[in-house]
Protein backbone atom coordinates (compact mmCIF):
# COMPACT_ATOMS: atom_id res chain seq x y z
CA UNK A 1 0.00 0.00 0.00
CA UNK A 2 1.44 3.54 -0.87
CA UNK A 3 0.83 6.65 1.70
CA UNK A 4 1.70 10.50 2.07
CA UNK A 5 2.07 12.24 4.31
CA UNK A 6 1.80 16.06 3.35
CA UNK A 7 3.11 18.85 5.91
CA UNK A 8 5.49 21.62 6.26
CA UNK A 9 8.13 19.08 7.14
CA UNK A 10 7.97 19.65 10.81
CA UNK A 11 10.21 17.63 12.75
CA UNK A 12 7.06 15.97 13.81
CA UNK A 13 6.11 15.00 10.17
CA UNK A 14 9.35 13.92 9.97
CA UNK A 15 9.17 11.33 12.85
CA UNK A 16 5.72 10.40 11.76
CA UNK A 17 6.83 9.95 7.78
CA UNK A 18 9.61 7.49 9.14
CA UNK A 19 7.26 5.49 11.16
CA UNK A 20 4.78 5.00 8.51
CA UNK A 21 7.55 3.31 6.64
CA UNK A 22 7.84 0.71 8.77
CA UNK A 23 4.09 -0.22 7.59
CA UNK A 24 4.02 0.97 4.19
CA UNK A 25 5.43 -0.18 1.39
CA UNK A 26 5.72 2.76 -0.03
CA UNK A 27 5.54 6.81 1.81
CA UNK A 28 5.87 10.05 -0.12
CA UNK A 29 6.88 13.39 2.10
CA UNK A 30 4.94 15.68 0.51
CA UNK A 31 5.59 19.54 1.15
CA UNK A 32 2.09 21.50 1.54
CA UNK A 33 4.00 24.62 -0.03
CA UNK A 34 4.03 22.33 -3.38
CA UNK A 35 0.46 21.36 -3.27
CA UNK A 36 -1.70 23.47 -5.83
CA UNK A 37 -5.55 23.22 -7.04
CA UNK A 38 -6.24 23.29 -10.43
CA UNK A 39 -9.86 24.59 -10.36
CA UNK A 40 -9.89 24.97 -14.17
CA UNK A 41 -12.05 23.41 -16.61
CA UNK A 42 -14.76 20.73 -15.58
CA UNK A 43 -12.16 19.04 -13.07
CA UNK A 44 -10.97 19.70 -10.45
CA UNK A 45 -7.75 18.48 -8.79
CA UNK A 46 -4.75 18.34 -6.46
CA UNK A 47 -1.35 19.07 -8.05
CA UNK A 48 1.92 18.64 -6.57
CA UNK A 49 4.97 20.52 -8.06
CA UNK A 50 2.58 21.26 -11.18
CA UNK A 51 1.36 17.47 -11.48
CA UNK A 52 -1.77 15.67 -10.58
CA UNK A 53 -0.76 14.36 -7.19
CA UNK A 54 -0.68 10.29 -7.29
CA UNK A 55 -2.89 7.89 -6.50
CA UNK A 56 -2.60 6.39 -2.44
CA UNK A 57 -4.11 4.15 -0.52
CA UNK A 58 -3.50 7.03 2.93
CA UNK A 59 -2.99 10.96 2.50
CA UNK A 60 -2.33 12.22 6.35
CA UNK A 61 -2.15 15.89 5.68
CA UNK A 62 -1.10 18.87 8.77
CA UNK A 63 -0.38 22.52 8.65
CA UNK A 64 -0.54 25.41 10.39
CA UNK A 65 -3.80 27.93 10.65
CA UNK A 66 -2.37 29.46 7.41
CA UNK A 67 -2.97 26.77 5.32
CA UNK A 68 -6.54 25.76 6.44
CA UNK A 69 -8.02 26.65 3.14
CA UNK A 70 -5.90 24.86 1.21
CA UNK A 71 -5.71 21.55 3.55
CA UNK A 72 -9.68 21.78 3.71
CA UNK A 73 -9.92 21.74 -0.34
CA UNK A 74 -7.43 18.83 -0.29
CA UNK A 75 -9.62 16.99 1.66
CA UNK A 76 -12.87 18.24 -0.24
CA UNK A 77 -11.50 16.80 -3.71
CA UNK A 78 -9.62 13.57 -2.20
CA UNK A 79 -12.65 12.13 0.14
CA UNK A 80 -14.01 8.90 -1.25
CA UNK A 81 -10.57 8.32 -3.29
CA UNK A 82 -8.39 7.96 -0.18
CA UNK A 83 -8.29 7.23 3.16
CA UNK A 84 -8.27 10.61 4.69
CA UNK A 85 -7.99 10.76 8.57
CA UNK A 86 -8.94 14.51 9.14
CA UNK A 87 -12.70 15.38 7.84
CA UNK A 88 -12.82 18.55 5.37
CA UNK A 89 -14.56 20.99 7.89
CA UNK A 90 -12.04 19.67 10.37
CA UNK A 91 -9.36 22.05 8.99
CA UNK A 92 -11.11 24.96 9.39
CA UNK A 93 -12.90 24.76 12.62
CA UNK A 94 -9.98 23.24 14.55
CA UNK A 95 -7.79 26.13 12.83
CA UNK A 96 -10.37 29.15 14.33
CA UNK A 97 -11.18 29.03 17.86
CA UNK A 98 -14.52 30.78 17.70
CA UNK A 99 -15.27 28.03 15.46
CA UNK A 100 -13.67 25.24 17.87
CA UNK A 101 -15.96 26.30 20.98
CA UNK A 102 -19.06 26.48 18.60
CA UNK A 103 -18.44 22.76 17.46
CA UNK A 104 -17.85 21.23 21.29
CA UNK A 105 -20.40 23.35 22.57
CA UNK A 106 -22.95 21.98 20.18
CA UNK A 107 -21.87 18.38 21.29
CA UNK A 108 -22.04 19.59 25.36
CA UNK A 109 -18.52 19.17 25.35
CA UNK A 110 -16.95 21.13 28.86
CA UNK A 111 -15.35 24.59 28.28
CA UNK A 112 -14.52 27.50 30.07
CA UNK A 113 -17.29 30.24 29.84
CA UNK A 114 -16.23 32.26 26.55
CA UNK A 115 -17.80 35.42 25.05
CA UNK A 116 -17.02 36.74 21.61
CA UNK A 117 -16.91 40.39 20.59
CA UNK A 118 -16.34 42.14 17.33
CA UNK A 119 -16.02 45.69 18.16
CA UNK A 120 -13.65 47.51 21.20
CA UNK A 121 -17.14 48.96 22.69
CA UNK A 122 -18.32 45.66 23.02
CA UNK A 123 -15.80 44.24 24.56
CA UNK A 124 -15.64 46.43 27.06
CA UNK A 125 -19.16 46.09 27.98
CA UNK A 126 -18.28 42.09 28.26
CA UNK A 127 -15.86 43.10 30.57
CA UNK A 128 -18.01 45.43 33.02
CA UNK A 129 -19.27 41.64 34.20
CA UNK A 130 -16.71 39.47 33.94
CA UNK A 131 -14.74 37.97 36.73
CA UNK A 132 -11.52 38.63 36.80
CA UNK A 133 -8.70 37.60 36.10
CA UNK A 134 -9.83 36.67 32.22
CA UNK A 135 -7.98 35.41 29.00
CA UNK A 136 -8.19 37.40 25.73
CA UNK A 137 -7.35 35.70 22.58
CA UNK A 138 -7.77 36.08 18.78
CA UNK A 139 -9.45 33.51 17.13
CA UNK A 140 -6.79 32.22 15.07
CA UNK A 141 -3.31 30.89 16.38
CA UNK A 142 -1.33 28.05 17.47
CA UNK A 143 1.54 27.34 20.30
CA UNK A 144 -0.04 29.72 22.65
CA UNK A 145 0.64 32.52 20.39
CA UNK A 146 -2.06 35.66 20.39
CA UNK A 147 -3.53 34.70 24.44
CA UNK A 148 -3.62 37.58 26.44
CA UNK A 149 -4.36 37.62 30.56
CA UNK A 150 -5.93 40.77 32.09
CA UNK A 151 -5.99 40.61 35.79
CA UNK A 152 -8.30 43.72 36.45
CA UNK A 153 -11.07 45.78 33.88
CA UNK A 154 -7.97 48.32 33.47
CA UNK A 155 -5.42 46.43 31.92
CA UNK A 156 -7.92 44.49 29.91
CA UNK A 157 -9.51 47.67 28.61
CA UNK A 158 -5.80 48.92 28.03
CA UNK A 159 -5.66 45.51 26.18
CA UNK A 160 -7.93 46.13 23.76
CA UNK A 161 -7.39 50.03 23.06
CA UNK A 162 -3.80 48.65 22.05
CA UNK A 163 -5.26 45.78 19.23
CA UNK A 164 -8.27 47.83 18.27
CA UNK A 165 -6.06 48.75 15.72
CA UNK A 166 -6.05 45.16 14.72
CA UNK A 167 -9.07 45.62 13.42
CA UNK A 168 -10.05 41.54 14.74
CA UNK A 169 -12.59 39.89 16.70
CA UNK A 170 -12.10 39.14 20.32
CA UNK A 171 -12.58 35.65 22.39
CA UNK A 172 -12.90 36.84 26.29
CA UNK A 173 -12.58 33.56 28.21
CA UNK A 174 -12.94 33.43 32.09
CA UNK A 175 -9.39 32.34 33.35
CA UNK A 176 -8.88 29.01 35.51
CA UNK A 177 -6.54 29.10 37.81
CA UNK A 178 -4.22 25.52 37.69
CA UNK A 179 -1.34 26.67 38.50
CA UNK A 180 0.04 27.63 35.18
CA UNK A 181 -0.66 23.93 34.08
CA UNK A 182 -2.70 22.14 31.51
CA UNK A 183 -3.19 18.43 29.95
CA UNK A 184 -2.09 17.39 26.44
CA UNK A 185 -3.60 14.50 25.54
CA UNK A 186 -3.12 12.89 22.03
CA UNK A 187 -6.49 11.16 20.70
CA UNK A 188 -5.47 8.70 17.65
CA UNK A 189 -9.05 7.32 16.90
CA UNK A 190 -11.06 5.76 19.59
CA UNK A 191 -8.47 6.10 22.62
CA UNK A 192 -5.41 8.84 24.24
CA UNK A 193 -2.23 7.34 23.51
CA UNK A 194 -0.35 9.27 25.30
CA UNK A 195 -1.35 12.42 27.94
CA UNK A 196 1.34 14.98 29.71
CA UNK A 197 0.65 17.47 32.21
CA UNK A 198 2.36 20.82 31.48
CA UNK A 199 3.57 23.33 33.57
CA UNK A 200 4.48 26.96 32.36
CA UNK A 201 7.56 28.81 33.22
CA UNK A 202 8.21 31.11 35.84
CA UNK A 203 5.77 34.03 35.73
CA UNK A 204 3.74 32.81 32.46
CA UNK A 205 0.15 31.44 32.49
CA UNK A 206 0.44 29.67 29.24
CA UNK A 207 1.71 25.99 29.99
CA UNK A 208 2.55 25.51 26.21
CA UNK A 209 5.97 23.78 25.73
CA UNK A 210 6.68 26.19 23.00
CA UNK A 211 6.59 28.60 25.54
CA UNK A 212 9.21 27.05 28.18
CA UNK A 213 6.70 25.24 29.88
CA UNK A 214 7.56 21.44 30.56
CA UNK A 215 5.28 17.73 31.00
CA UNK A 216 5.45 15.16 32.86
CA UNK A 217 3.04 11.93 31.93
CA UNK A 218 0.49 11.62 33.13
CA UNK A 219 -2.67 8.86 33.28
CA UNK A 220 -5.96 10.51 32.79
CA UNK A 221 -9.30 9.08 34.70
CA UNK A 222 -11.63 7.34 32.25
CA UNK A 223 -14.26 10.40 32.20
CA UNK A 224 -11.13 12.68 30.88
CA UNK A 225 -10.01 10.55 28.16
CA UNK A 226 -13.79 10.43 27.28
CA UNK A 227 -13.84 13.99 27.19
CA UNK A 228 -10.71 14.30 24.92
CA UNK A 229 -11.85 11.46 22.76
CA UNK A 230 -15.32 13.26 22.00
CA UNK A 231 -14.08 16.38 21.29
CA UNK A 232 -11.98 15.02 18.18
CA UNK A 233 -14.73 13.06 17.70
CA UNK A 234 -16.73 16.62 17.21
CA UNK A 235 -14.60 18.18 15.21
CA UNK A 236 -13.96 15.79 13.09
CA UNK A 237 -10.55 14.33 13.41
CA UNK A 238 -9.43 10.64 14.19
CA UNK A 239 -6.12 12.30 15.26
CA UNK A 240 -6.03 14.78 17.28
CA UNK A 241 -4.56 16.80 20.11
CA UNK A 242 -6.60 18.18 23.22
CA UNK A 243 -5.73 20.54 25.55
CA UNK A 244 -7.83 20.05 28.51
CA UNK A 245 -7.44 22.00 31.97
CA UNK A 246 -8.23 20.24 35.54
CA UNK A 247 -11.34 22.60 37.30
CA UNK A 248 -13.11 21.93 40.50
CA UNK A 249 -15.69 21.44 37.82
CA UNK A 250 -13.72 18.59 36.15
CA UNK A 251 -12.05 18.57 32.82
CA UNK A 252 -12.49 21.62 31.46
CA UNK A 253 -11.14 22.06 26.96
CA UNK A 254 -9.78 24.88 25.94
CA UNK A 255 -8.11 24.18 22.50
CA UNK A 256 -7.56 21.18 19.94
CA UNK A 257 -4.69 20.98 17.34
CA UNK A 258 -5.05 18.74 14.11
CA UNK A 259 -1.33 19.20 13.94
CA UNK A 260 0.40 18.41 17.44
CA UNK A 261 3.98 18.31 17.73
CA UNK A 262 5.24 15.36 18.86
CA UNK A 263 8.57 16.23 20.38
CA UNK A 264 7.52 17.15 23.95
CA UNK A 265 4.75 14.99 24.21
CA UNK A 266 6.82 11.74 23.39
CA UNK A 267 9.92 12.88 25.52
CA UNK A 268 7.71 13.65 29.00
CA UNK A 269 6.19 10.33 28.38
CA UNK A 270 8.58 7.78 26.69
CA UNK A 271 5.98 7.05 24.02
CA UNK A 272 6.83 6.40 20.66
CA UNK A 273 3.62 8.79 19.55
CA UNK A 274 4.59 8.72 16.27
CA UNK A 275 4.84 4.85 15.28
CA UNK A 276 1.12 4.62 17.45
CA UNK A 277 -0.17 7.28 14.63
CA UNK A 278 1.41 5.27 12.17
CA UNK A 279 0.37 1.71 13.08
CA UNK A 280 -2.96 3.18 13.28
CA UNK A 281 -3.13 4.77 9.63
CA UNK A 282 -1.87 1.88 8.17
CA UNK A 283 -4.56 -0.41 10.18
CA UNK A 284 -6.93 2.35 8.81
CA UNK A 285 -6.26 1.98 5.71
CA UNK A 286 -6.12 -1.33 5.48
CA UNK A 287 -9.75 -1.52 7.19
CA UNK A 288 -11.05 1.30 4.27
CA UNK A 289 -9.75 -0.76 1.56
CA UNK A 290 -11.54 -4.26 2.45
CA UNK A 291 -14.50 -1.76 2.79
CA UNK A 292 -14.03 -0.60 -0.39
CA UNK A 293 -13.89 -3.77 -1.78
CA UNK A 294 -16.89 -5.02 -0.36
CA UNK A 295 -19.22 -1.98 -1.36
CA UNK A 296 -17.41 -2.76 -5.06
CA UNK A 297 -18.82 -6.21 -4.90
CA UNK A 298 -22.27 -5.05 -3.67
CA UNK A 299 -22.65 -2.53 -6.26
CA UNK A 300 -21.80 -5.37 -9.14
CA UNK A 301 -24.49 -7.42 -7.58
CA UNK A 302 -26.84 -4.69 -7.11
CA UNK A 303 -26.01 -3.58 -11.25
CA UNK A 304 -26.67 -7.42 -11.39
CA UNK A 305 -30.22 -7.40 -9.41
CA UNK A 306 -31.54 -10.82 -11.32
CA UNK A 307 -35.37 -9.20 -10.09
CA UNK A 308 -34.60 -5.69 -11.91
CA UNK A 309 -31.78 -6.14 -14.34
CA UNK A 310 -33.62 -6.98 -17.94
CA UNK A 311 -30.89 -6.09 -20.42
CA UNK A 312 -27.32 -6.59 -21.21
CA UNK A 313 -25.02 -5.60 -24.15
CA UNK A 314 -22.64 -8.30 -24.79
CA UNK A 315 -21.29 -10.00 -28.53
CA UNK A 316 -22.68 -13.46 -29.80
CA UNK A 317 -20.84 -16.58 -29.07
CA UNK A 318 -21.72 -18.63 -32.32
CA UNK A 319 -20.52 -22.37 -31.81
CA UNK A 320 -21.07 -23.06 -35.47
CA UNK A 321 -24.81 -22.37 -37.06
CA UNK A 322 -26.18 -22.15 -33.02
CA UNK A 323 -25.79 -19.27 -30.86
CA UNK A 324 -24.50 -19.59 -26.82
CA UNK A 325 -25.86 -17.41 -24.88
CA UNK A 326 -23.07 -15.88 -21.86
CA UNK A 327 -23.63 -17.36 -18.95
CA UNK A 328 -25.28 -14.26 -17.17
CA UNK A 329 -28.09 -14.23 -19.36
CA UNK A 330 -28.75 -18.09 -17.73
CA UNK A 331 -28.45 -16.14 -14.34
CA UNK A 332 -30.93 -13.06 -14.62
CA UNK A 333 -33.43 -14.88 -16.17
CA UNK A 334 -33.39 -17.59 -13.69
CA UNK A 335 -34.48 -20.56 -16.59
CA UNK A 336 -34.32 -23.97 -16.24
CA UNK A 337 -32.91 -26.65 -17.98
CA UNK A 338 -35.61 -28.97 -19.36
CA UNK A 339 -38.35 -26.19 -19.11
CA UNK A 340 -40.39 -25.15 -22.36
CA UNK A 341 -39.03 -22.19 -23.75
CA UNK A 342 -40.74 -19.97 -25.81
CA UNK A 343 -38.51 -18.19 -28.42
CA UNK A 344 -39.09 -15.67 -31.28
CA UNK A 345 -36.87 -14.61 -33.55
CA UNK A 346 -37.14 -11.93 -36.59
CA UNK A 347 -34.33 -9.79 -38.20
CA UNK A 348 -31.98 -8.16 -35.60
CA UNK A 349 -33.81 -9.81 -32.61
CA UNK A 350 -34.49 -12.43 -30.44
CA UNK A 351 -37.18 -12.91 -27.83
CA UNK A 352 -36.99 -16.09 -25.07
CA UNK A 353 -39.31 -16.37 -22.61
CA UNK A 354 -40.58 -19.13 -19.96
CA UNK A 355 -43.48 -21.12 -21.79
CA UNK A 356 -46.72 -21.04 -19.66
CA UNK A 357 -50.07 -22.92 -21.00
CA UNK A 358 -52.60 -20.63 -20.20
Amino acid sequence: MKAAIISQNSKSSQWTATAMKKYFEEVDELNLKDIEINFSGKKSEVLYKGEELKKYDCIFAKGSFRYAPLLRSVASLLKGKTYFPIEESAFTIAHDKLLTQLKLQQHNIPMPRTYLSATTEAAKKILERAHFPIIMKFPQGTQGKGIMFADSYASASSMLDALSALKQPFIIQEYIDTGSTDIRAIVVGEKVIAAMKRKGAQNEVRANIHTGGVGEPILLDSYTQKVAVDTAKAIGAEICGVDILESAKGPLVIEVNISPGLQGITQATNIDVADKIAKYLYDKTIETCEEDKKNGTAKIMKDLDFEKKKEIISTLDFRGTRILLPEIITKISNLKEHEDIQITAEKNKITLKKFEVN
